[in-house]
């Protein structure tokens, strides 16, 4: 088997990408309470009300067990309410409150100010290449993924 350096393996450049955004908006979104995979939450809910778990940990990119601690501590907070659907009694409706609202509304201008400064590091062609660059990562690693 052939070896490869770290330094050319791209996975490792990624890798080091994601945890240094993930570091950042850990870092910003403390003051306003809240954990990336609470903040994650808070944004699809704000756009997907009454979205359930199982859905909202696709969406977030987390485990339906780990969506439900994220949603369990947002609950214990007043953030969120969760009701039984009309229909399926056993599928809980998930709805910011209005103090869900606020909160979510401070940590997005926190972390928008981060996703603002990354967009500016690029031009719009270098935005446009990376977007279709990672987009063809993402391709080609769900294709190979056995």
């Amino acid at each position: 088997m052939t070896s490869m350096p770290v330094s050319e393996r791209l996975g490792s450049h990624i890798k080091r990408a994601e945890q240094a955004l993930n570091a950042t908006k850990t870092a910003v979104l403390k003051p306003a309470g809240l954990t990336v995979a609470q903040y994650s939450a808070l944004v699809h809910l704000a756009g997907n009300p009454g979205i359930s778990a199982a859905a909202l940990a696709r969406l977030c990119g987390v485990t339906p067990p780990t969506m439900n601690t994220v949603l369990n501590n947002l609950q214990g907070r007043a953030l969120i309410n969760r009701t039984p659907h009309e229909w399926h009694r056993n599928v809980l409706e998930t709805r910011l409150t209005e103090q869900g609202r606020a909160v979510m509304a401070e940590a997005d201008a926190r972390a928008v100010r981060v996703e603002r400064a990354l967009a500016a590091e690029f031009t719009d062609e270098e935005r446009e290449a990376l977007i279709g660059l990672l987009g063809r990562c993402v391709a080609l690693l769900e294709k190979e993924r056995p």
